[in-house]
């Protein structure tokens, strides 16, 4: 693998996400060479690229082809392992050649006969018989077969039940019926209407349709308790509440939807995102995202209008009904436009919803690799439209208190530029005008300070300032900034929830609650800015402290002034230290006579009390 290739590979391995779909490895003529399925595409994926003594040959060489990755997310592990096989039949790539056979997956039947069986099939034949499926779980179709045998009593034996066979006594019971699995409609214990009700409500079940089977199976409960019948009472209880937890249909697999196309936009700042996903006979067979560049009149309508001329365009062809999360600018002749409220082609469009917004995510990942300011500069625009400034927030600066019980008070204020600590900037503060536990008058003469001196020194302004904390922060800031010295920075405050997470954006006053969920990335980022400030102030503070404590036991040894104590701490740096010293070590800095002094100090056991 040369360089460039192995470059291009780590890149895309970087930003696969931890969910669930197929992924597809390409060669260098851009053909489809090996297509799986993963629960967690990241880590699946990057397993191929990891040295292994005993792997097969054939796994080598293929590895060594692979010149570009490609993926679909799909919402569960089962969805994957299906569209895997759609994939791997529609384009058939060479290192997949033991995954082609039909017989991969098995079906459930309802036979064409009279009194149907209920079988597990792998052939679907055209003879009449109803089939549903395929299943990627073995254990989805025993759960199935387990719960239409408790609910109903279908016959498992291979005879041909005619009605004029029957009715000459043809055949004999079996140990099913006597077992009580059967009602044995071989000898006319069961009419064929009684039983193909039986069978209606299968079919129902099979195909999701469950809600008339379960009011059926509540009535004949309540019939069954009305008549004492109590243990069949509960038997049909216990039906209904396995019914009730049923999830029944995949979103890859639909015997509802049959033949449709899925387009979804999202627009993220000056460049805008589609997907595309094809639905052939329930199952998805294509997806694809495209990246636009965003013109100056351009809107959501406009974007999915001429995504849609472009796919006819490529494709040639699109299905006659197209689902949309809002209408295109322009009607588009033989096609209709569905906006689904709910069920399957809601589940779809949120399907490929999400595999736009995982592209976004991998894009943005990708591009903080490649070019970090263009992921810096793209980060502080998103900010910059939220907060509707008028400039790009690159110079942004925080601020922070720290004491405890009002003693050793001090502040900090943390500076980030172009989204990036920028640590030569930061400040530490000595509060020096208050007296006792008063954040905002701390944080009045943190700011004032700060702003007085850049204002003096004719230096660089921030932004956006930030507080670490609610509206009275936020307040307080603004009395000083712009009441006090005139200036017009934008401020914002960054809140927290009862279980002490930031949570929540504020600006503007009197303060807004700005919409940004915490996962966005610009709200991380204000997020980092808020726990650096936060680290910074707490450092301070303990330092200072340790200090203070440390100068506090030294002072009251008589005789050891303020220039005695700063040589033992400059040599021994800790009180620890400092006991254990021998009278030499310390007459070396002190001289013999203070040694004493130090030495009888400690030994009095007067430094504990």
């Amino acid at each position: 693998m040369n360089v460039r290739k192995n470059d291009k590979i780590k890149q895309k391995l970087s930003v696969l996400p931890n969910s669930p779909g197929v992924y597809q490895f390409f060669n260098s003529a851009d053909k489809i060479i090996y297509i799986g399925k993963a629960k967690d595409l990241k880590r699946r994926v990057s397993s191929y690229f990891l040295s292994r003594a005993n792997e097969s040959l054939k796994l080598h060489a293929m590895v060594a082809k692979i010149a570009d990755i490609k993926h679909i997310v799909v919402a569960t592990e089962s969805d994957a392992f299906f569209l895997e096989n759609i994939l791997i039949k529609k384009y058939q790539p060479r290192y997949n050649i033991l995954l082609k056979d039909d017989k991969t997956y098995p079906w459930i039947c309802i036979k064409n006969e009279s009194f149907p069986r209920v079988l597990v099939v792998r052939r679907t034949p055209k003879d009449g018989s109803k089939y549903f499926g395929p299943y990627s779980s073995a254990g989805t179709i025993r759960f199935f077969l387990d719960l239409i045998k408790r609910l109903y009593f279908l016959r498992t034996c291979k005879l041909f039940l005619s009605q004029s066979a029957i009715d000459r006594g043809k055949y004999k019971p079996c140990l099913e019926y006597h077992i009580g699995n059967c009602k044995a409609p071989c000898i006319g214990k069961q009419t064929e209407p009684e039983y193909n009700l039986q069978i209606e409500q299968v079919a129902s079940i099979l195909k999701g349709d469950i809600q008339e089977v379960m009011q059926y199976v509540k009535t004949e409960m309540k019939r069954a308790a009305s008549e004492y019948r109590f243990e069949d009472a509960q038997l049909l209880k216990e039906k209904f509440h396995k019914l009730a937890t049923y999830q029944s249909k995949s979103i890859i697999v639909s015997s509802v939807i049959q033949t449709v196309d899925v387009i979804t936009v999202l627009i993220d700042e000056n460049m805008a995102l589609a997907n595309f996903m094809r639905i052939v006979k329930g199952a998805i067979i294509q997806s694809q995202t495209l990246e636009l560049t965003l013109g100056v009149e351009d809107t959501k309508e406009s974007i999915l209008s001429y995504v849609i001329v472009e796919m006819l365009n490529r494709l040639g062809e699109l299905s006659s009904e197209i689902i949309v999360p809002f209408l295109p600018e322009q009607e588009i002749p033989n096609h209709t436009f569905t906006i689904p409220q709910r069920g399957d082609k809601l589940k779809l469009m949120d399907l490929s919803l999400r595999n736009l917004k995982t592209y976004q995510f991998e894009q943005l990942k990708q591009m903080k690799i490649v070019d970090p300011e263009k992921y810096s500069n793209r980060i502080l625009l998103k900010l910059q439209n939220e907060l509707k400034m008028d400039v790009l927030p690159r110079h942004i600066e925080c601020f922070d208190n720290s004491n405890i019980q009002g003693t050793n008070a001090v502040a900090s204020c943390v500076v980030f530029k172009n989204g990036r600590p920028s640590k030569k900037d930061y400040r530490k503060y000595n509060i020096k005008t208050v007296v006792g536990a008063d954040d905002y008058a701390s944080m009045r003469e943190v700011v004032r300070r700060r702003y007085s001196r850049l204002i003096e020194e004719q230096a660089e302004l921030p932004d956006l300032i930030i507080t670490d904390g609610g509206q009275g922060q936020m307040e307080t800031v603004r009395k000083v900034v712009e009441d006090e010295l005139n200036l017009k920075i934008p401020i914002a405050g960054l809140a927290k929830d009862k279980k002490h997470r930031t949570n929540e954006l504020l600006f503007g006053f009197p303060p807004q609650v700005i919409g940004i969920k915490p996962t966005e990335p610009h709200f991380k980022l204000l997020a980092t800015i808020q726990d650096e400030v936060h680290r910074f102030a707490i450092e301070f503070h303990r330092n200072k402290r340790s200090k203070a404590m440390i100068n506090s036991q030294l002072s009251e040894i008589k005789g050891i002034g303020e220039k005695t104590q700063q040589k033992l701490l400059l040599k021994f740096k800790t009180i620890t230290k400092i006991k254990q010293a021998t009278i030499s070590e310390l007459s070396e800095i002190i001289g013999e006579k203070l040694a004493k002094t130090v030495l009888d100090y400690f030994a009095s056991g007067k430094s504990e009390k």
